[in-house]
């Protein structure tokens, strides 16, 4: 399994974010990919590789999946921020002001010249913070998930995009949740660009992945599914919910299975199975794999219980789904131990196929 880095990704890194009422240092820290790389080079697990994609192809494939009025407010977001205020170049930018969803409470399609009314429109949390490097870290984050991709549509069986900052919580023309490009949407995209004509991503972070779920909710030629934290109890809150099975042409091509928080390793293995039967009734003829390990049982702000050997089995089930599949690494915030939880599951993948 060849993994693709980003070699951009500490070119993000945030000071601190708004987390339960309080400034805190950021939980999304650049060692968390250190550790899985680190990880992946003591057990030789694959080819260590940077993408090679040239600048156009990855404009296309994030185009594919995200808004251009949003994506060009993240190129020039920086620059904007710092000549409001050169002291601003040594603080993050982060949203303090949104629109609330009701159509008819505040208006979205007229964008605002203010920064900050722009920061708070494409946003929805205060726990992201845009830094210098934001954007050259998500764009070479798409560039790994595109080259991931491209693996499979060239025959290969798996691929892993090892980058952040993560994507799965970024929306057509939002980010939050420490993510601003979709990484695993633009996979599946390229996917089917590319001629898989049934794709599914299967997210298996603690944290709904509503970006992912917004992204392809109409769709019927991408099946999404995702097991998570109770959205009742637990971020993102407001999606994520067992009734929210998908919209026009997409209605019954999105599968949700929240569990509470406590759950085990036997009852998550449960509703995985149940994510991989839909997969394989869906017919998937490639699957993506949103790969969160913030479900062990040491993470800071998750709330499941499983163990770092938990994970080679994670991997032997979804190698047992017999889908050509890319994994793209989402969430994990035991930062000493993502590493050996990440290629855990990779090996037990690798080694079941």
């Amino acid at each position: 399994m060849k993994t693709f880095h980003n070699p951009h990704h500490a070119l993000h890194q945030g000071r601190e974010e708004m987390f339960r009422g309080r400034m805190v240092p950021c939980h999304e820290v650049p060692a968390r990919l250190d550790y899985v790389l680190a990880e992946l080079q003591r057990r030789s697990l694959g080819g260590l590789h940077t993408p090679e994609v040239n600048d156009a192809e990855l404009d296309a494939a994030i185009a594919r999946v995200h808004d251009a009025r949003y994506t060009q407010f993240l190129a020039s977001a920086w620059d904007e921020w710092v000549a409001m205020d050169p002291a601003n170049a040594q603080r993050d930018a982060l949203p303090s002001v949104w629109p609330l969803g009701n159509r008819h409470a505040f208006r979205t399609d007229v964008l605002p010249q203010n920064f900050a009314a722009r920061l708070g429109l494409f946003s929805y949390d205060s726990g992201s913070p845009l830094t210098a490097g934001t954007w050259a870290a998500a764009r070479g984050g798409a560039a790994c998930a595109l080259a991931a991709a491209r693996e499979l549509l060239a025959g290969e069986r798996a691929a892993f995009a090892l980058t952040r900052p993560p994507g799965h919580h970024a929306g057509p023309d939002f980010f939050g949740g420490y993510c601003f490009l979709n990484n695993s949407a633009i996979a599946a995209q390229a996917l089917r660009d590319g001629g898989k004509q049934r794709v599914a991503v299967l997210d298996v972070d603690y944290h709904h992945g509503n970006g992912t779920q917004t992204i392809f909710y109409e769709r019927a030629d991408v099946f999404t599914a995702s097991v998570h934290g109770d959205p009742a109890t637990e971020y993102p809150f407001f999606l994520g919910h067992a009734d929210e099975r998908g919209a026009g042409a997409g209605e019954g091509f999105n599968l949700n299975l929240p569990l509470p928080r406590g759950t085990g390793f036997e009852a998550w293995c449960a509703a995985l199975d149940t994510a991989i039967d839909a997969i394989d009734d869906f017919n998937a003829d490639a699957l993506v794999v949103p790969m969160g390990l913030d479900t062990f049982e040491g993470d800071p702000i998750s709330g499941f219980t499983l163990k770092s050997e938990d994970y080679d089995t994670v991997g032997r089930l979804l190698a047992a789904a017999g889908v050509p599949t890319v994994f793209v690494f989402e969430g994990g915030y035991a930062v000493a131990e993502v590493g050996v939880n990440a290629v855990n599951l990779l090996e037990g993948f690798c080694r079941s196929i």
